[in-house]
């Protein structure tokens, strides 16, 4: 179906941050998959524990116990402090799981319409209950009538949440991104998070954060929240922590996660042996060589070098980040800078129209660091100056 533009490129191969084309070409990848393989392309530790599982067993549904699964939920218990995790196959369905979480815990309290603050701007995916949650109107556009439940206020707006808390008391949850992700790489006021986290405190709410795209490492921590004194009730995660392969989580502390009993929920492929065997080689390998450091330092200095080049050009209007997580935004719309990119063999993004996205793999060296850099800074200079 048509459910994509799709740029005029085929790759057939990959290895750490280049792809290569049908003819030969190599391409250097800043946009990671949209933040999926952050460990780049064709990762010999990924690629030896896929090919050793397939050997073994792929799959046997979650009717029986699975000790690679049991071993992933320990080890993202232990990086997160959360107690129980839910496996899926996508974010959209971590999501889901969080939120379906978030009513059981609320009907459990004798909330019987519970209701759940999201923000203007965010994105949860694509399934009927998260574009419900997701604040694009662009997104939710043609698919009323749309779940209710859910309560939209602006991002970054302490206050906006204050007042809803006052005169609604049949809130369960906060729910929001850390960074606005697809919302064109927003970052939040300083202390606006554990203005949050308290709010949910004073008020016995479950605060779920959607770490999708900015969990395992992508900003310089393990997870976003963790650069302010905050811990949420649910999280959820996917892209990086298959590096390719399809997984979501939802984590829950055990406040949240009781709520949640046999026959409530449930995924016939969730956590199987092949992605629980990939997920486990990403999370070693992170470890192993201290990836969110590595994201931290090389993010720092590339917001650096974007900055040092394009901070007083006129027509750029903001350059921002955490980690490898950067975004350019314009005053104008710049599209059109993804396929001039994509000619100088550079991957790049475009999204809410006016801000470069740039998500490139953790493992990138700092000469490739650079090449994005200079060939990014190079494409908006010409774009803007002519």
């Amino acid at each position: 179906m048509s459910t994509y533009k799709r740029l005029p490129v085929a790759f057939e191969s990959g290895s750490g941050a280049w792809l290569i084309d049908q003819h030969g070409q190599r391409y250097l990848d800043a946009l990671s998959g949209l933040a999926v393989c952050g460990l780049g392309h064709a990762h010999a530790a990924v690629q030896q524990a896929v090919a050793h599982q397939a050997g073994q067993l792929l799959h046997t549904s979650n009717l029986y116990e699975i000790p690679l699964q049991e071993r992933l939920a320990r080890k993202l218990c232990d990086l997160s402090g959360l107690d129980r995790v839910f496996f899926g196959n996508s974010g959209a369905e971590a999501n889901e799981a969080a939120i379906k979480l978030c009513r059981k815990y609320a009907h459990q309290k004798g909330i019987t319409e519970p209701v759940i603050v999201v923000m203007q701007g965010s994105f949860h995916g694509r399934t009927m209950a998260t574009i419900s949650a997701t604040g694009n109107a662009k997104i939710r556009d043609g698919f009323s009538p749309l779940l209710a439940g859910f309560e939209h206020i602006p991002y970054d707006n302490i206050d906006a949440l204050r007042e809803l808390a006052d005169s609604d008391s049949q809130i369960v949850a906060v729910m929001l991104e850390p960074i606005l992700g697809e919302g064109g790489i927003v970052i939040p006021t300083p202390g606006y998070l554990p203005s949050i986290a308290e709010i949910c405190r004073q008020n016995d709410y479950l605060l779920v954060l959607d770490e999708i795209q900015t969990g395992m490492c992508r900003t310089g921590k393990w997870f976003a929240w963790q650069h302010e004194s905050i811990k949420p009730d649910i999280m959820t995660l996917a892209k990086s922590l298959g590096n390719g392969v399809p997984i979501g989580a939802c984590l829950a502390n055990e406040k949240a996660s009781q709520a949640m009993l046999p026959g409530s929920h449930g995924s016939t492929f969730g956590g199987n042996q092949l992605v629980s065997s990939a997920a486990l080689a990403v999370i070693d390998f992170m470890l192993d060589n201290n990836l969110e450091q590595r994201a931290a330092v090389l993010g720092r200095d590339m917001l650096e070098q974007f900055s040092g080049t394009l901070a007083g050009l006129a027509g750029v209007k903001d350059i921002r980040g955490a980690g490898l997580m950067i975004g350019i935004e314009l005053h104008e719309d710049c599209t059109e800078l993804v396929e001039l990119a994509l000619a100088q063999h550079l991957l790049i993004n475009v999204t809410v129209g006016n801000v470069v996205r740039l998500l490139p793999p953790l493992i990138i060296s700092e000469a490739e660091a650079e090449q994005i850099v200079d060939t990014v800074c190079g494409l908006i200079q010409k774009f803007l100056c002519g």
